[in-house]
Order: C-alpha cells, then structure tokens, then sequence
C-alpha cells in the first residue's frame, strides 16, 4: 500500500456539488489501494470575503487576528469534505493544522513551515482514515495560529508529503495541467506531460500561476514526485513534475510565461561613484521591497552619472512611493521614473543549457513584430524580456511559434512514471 497526497484548491470545492466530486476524488484514491491525506483550500472567494469583513472594521488589522480570521476558511471546507467522504461510507477525520502538528517560524501571515510532527496523523492512518487536513495554516512555537502566505495550501501538501514519504503529491485545480504557455492567450498551447522542477519553478516565478514557487522548491529539495490534475477531469493524469536528471531533453524551450504584475522603475542622474548602488538596494531591502529585473547603464562621462532601473511588484507602489524622498535625499537623483505600463515576457527550458542562439532568435522574433524591449535578465535555463503591455499577446502567441511550444511533444521520461 502507497501514500498519496492531494490538494484540492477554491475552486475544486467552492460549493457542495463541487465537494462531494472531490469526495469522489479522494474515495477513487483510496480504492486504489492507497493511503490518503487531503489538503484543502478555503471555498471559493472565502479567503477574499474574510478580507473583505476584516477591512470594513479595520485597515491596520493586527497580523495574529488576521491570521485567526483567515485560518477559519480553510476550516470550513476541510470539515464539509470530511462529511461527504464519510457520507459515502468510508472513514474520514479532519484536522486543523495545528492538530496534525504543522510548526512554523514565530511570525505571522507569511510564516514558514519548520517541522511536520507524524505520530496522530501515522496512527489515524493505520486505523483506515482518510485525513482531511486544512491548508494554509500552521502553529509557531508559542502555540499561536500561523499562515504560510500566498500559495500556502500547495506549501502545506507538499511538505506533508515529504513529511510522511508519500509517493507522490497530486494538486488539483481547475486546470488540467502545465501548459507551454496560457491556453487563454496562446489557444494551440500544449499541456505538458512532464516537466522538471527547475522549469517548472522558473515557470512559477514569472509569472505561471499554476503552482507557488516555495511549493516547488520544498518537492525538488526532497525529490518528491508532483502531478498538476484537474479535479474535473479525473481520468486526466495531468502533468509530472520530476527532476531534471530524469528527463530527456527534446526541445530547448519548454514553456513560456507574461508577468503583468511588475512596475518598472529608473531612478536617472545618479553620481557614478561606488557605493551608491548599494545605499538604493540596502534602503528598498529595509523596507521588504522585492526587486526583481535590474539594470545600471553605461556611466555619461561628461556628467559622471548614470541610470538605474529595476522592477517590483505592482503590490508594493504604495510602499516604494513612501521613500521617494529618501532616495532623492541620498542619492540626488535628478528624476524617478515609474512605468507601469509593461509586461515580463520569458521563456524558460533546461534544454537551453550550452545551447548558443536562444537570446538572439528571441530577441529577432520579438524585433520581427516591432515589439521594442526595455529590459532583459537571464538565468541558466530563463531569459525574460520587458515590453509594453499592449505586445504582450502578441509577444507570447510569436514566441510560441518560434520556439515550437504549440508543436510536439516537448519533454520525454526515462522509465514508468507513477500512475
């Protein structure tokens, strides 16, 4: 007998209809002979209403009663789903993270998951439960209510099933897969049937919004195998996501993401001197802001000055704006120029390791529809590009074409996969 992990997103059970087809999800699971914990999402726009409530009382919520309010979501759902499995006569007990023995850091709203305690979930297993566990949540050290942040129902599935050594961790959505590109946007996009965790965690942080990165760096540190699924489409075995070195390399570019989340900022005229680079990126860091492109131009010598620009998120304008004056003050800046008006384009594949021409065909591809780029960055197995918002369609549906991410297969599988 295995051990199964799956995550059912909003989604997958934002009404009872919907909760009783996970049931079946989960029930269909367990008559394959297989040992069962479920993690689940708040209902539907739970999560937003409960933010929503919190906002007509107050807008300096403190952290721990935000993570009390938020953590009740999932609770809700993580209940319901357990009636409906034992509704349809089998055994099923929910639990609350904390029950289950889910410890994090000592912080709030975006805590991080430390240790996973196995003993109560290992015994209620052996007595033929299928554990229905809230996502999302944990406990600190002090035995205060936690929660793991954006994406932390993905996190939660994931370190149970390292936790427990499961033999995979399934997360269903409302997707049936990883797609070489949005299937919104680019209407031939390919659902992949393998993809490896670099690529996939890539993917994530430009702007794929089928799995949160920390997900998928906790599944690549501890080698745990993970399927994206569709919980409406069961006989669907969505994609795997495995590492690298079991996987066969066909294409260079295995998939292509737009990030319309980011603002563009210059900071012009600034004294070009040592030290200055670090005064600017020291003053963002100390207020929590997340830079993500960055680029220093060629120094003006007639000037002795020159340029920096870099990228945040849209989320964090409001806290930027708040230290406009302190930039100007140490660094003299003759202007702060904020764009946001733009869109991160990248391709991603570990296929393109040591393979000369993948910058040059996209950047030719992009010129071809005179699509103008404002800022490039690049890792080992990613270039991003930034344009304006208006080509980003275009860019994705172009480069799609180029790199054949609507044509064959993209990536094969040494050996059997798990079923």
């Amino acid at each position: 007998m295995g051990l199964v992990v799956q995550k059912f997103g909003g989604t997958s059970v934002a009404d009872t209809d919907k909760i009783k087809n996970v049931a079946d999800a989960v029930i269909k699971e367990k008559n394959n002979g297989n040992d069962v914990i479920v993690v689940v999402s708040a209902m539907g726009h739970t999560t937003d209403n409960l933010l929503k409530l919190a906002n007509e009382i107050t807008k300096n919520a403190s952290p721990r009663e935000m993570d009390m309010l938020l953590s009740t979501g999932e609770q809700i759902s993580m209940s319901l789903l357990a009636m409906a499995i034992q509704e349809k006569g089998h055994k099923a007990i929910s639990l609350t993270g904390s029950q289950v023995g889910i410890k994090t850091e000592n912080c709030h709203m975006c805590a991080r998951i430390v240790d996973i305690e196995t003993k109560k979930v290992e015994k209620l297993l052996s007595e033929g439960n299928i554990i229905i566990v809230a996502g999302f949540q944990g406990v600190c050290e002090d035995n205060e209510i936690t929660t793991l942040g954006r994406g932390g129902s993905d996190t939660t599935a994931v370190a149970l099933a390292c936790a427990f050594n499961a033999d995979r961790c399934d997360i269903y959505s409302d997707v049936e897969g990883v797609y070489t590109a949005d299937p919104r946007v680019v209407k031939t996009a390919r659902k992949l049937d393998v993809i490896s965790y670099e690529e996939m965690l890539e993917l994530a942080r430009v702007g794929a919004n089928v799995l949160h990165p920390r997900s998928v760096e906790t599944a690549k540190l501890r080698n745990m195998p993970m399927r994206v699924r569709s919980s409406f489409k069961l006989d669907n075995l969505g994609t795997l996501i495995i590492g690298v070195d079991d996987m066969e390399m066909i294409k260079p570019v295995t998939g292509l993401a737009c990030d319309t989340s980011q603002v563009r900022i210059v900071i012009c005229d600034i004294e070009d001197r040592p030290g200055n680079a670090a005064k600017l990126f020291n003053l963002l860091a100390s207020q929590n802001l997340s830079v993500d492109m960055i680029i220093q131009s060629y120094a003006r010598h007639s000037q002795n000055t020159n340029d920096i620009a870099f990228t945040i998120s849209k989320s964090d304008v409001d806290k930027f704006n708040a230290i406009t004056d302190k930039i100007n003050e140490i660094l003299n800046a003759s202007k702060i120029h904020m764009d946001e008006d733009i869109v991160k384009v990248s391709i991603v594949g570990a296929g393109m390791i040591d393979r000369p021409g993948i910058a040059a065909k996209m950047f030719d591809t992009l010129a071809k529809k005179h699509i103008n780029i404002k800022m490039i960055s690049t890792s080992e197995i990613k270039i991003s590009c930034l344009v304006e918002k208006q080509y980003s369609d275009l860019a994705a549906q172009v480069l799609c074409e180029a790199f054949e991410l609507d044509g064959a297969k993209v990536a094969d599988v040494k050996g059997d996969l798990p079923s």
